[in-house]
């Protein structure tokens, strides 16, 4: 992912996202990303088991036949 960037690269990235946005909210930024990524994957969760949940399977079409 990072193949191409260098580590001047990295370092003048973050300088311009210090002098953009503040020490001091540097920190909510990077806990809002964070809670951003964690929902977004409890959602992929969430839906793969709904998904998952309507595909019959072996045992569910097992007990179809016994009644």
């Amino acid at each position: 992912m990072f193949s191409g960037i260098g580590m001047t690269e990295l370092l003048v990235i973050f300088l311009v996202v210090l002098v953009l946005f503040g020490a001091k909210r540097i920190p909510d930024i990077a806990t809002g990303l964070g809670r951003g990524i964690r929902d977004f994957k409890k959602a992929i969760k969430d839906t793969q088991n709904e998904i998952t949940k309507d595909i019959p399977t072996k045992e569910n079409l097992d007990e179809k036949k016994d009644d």
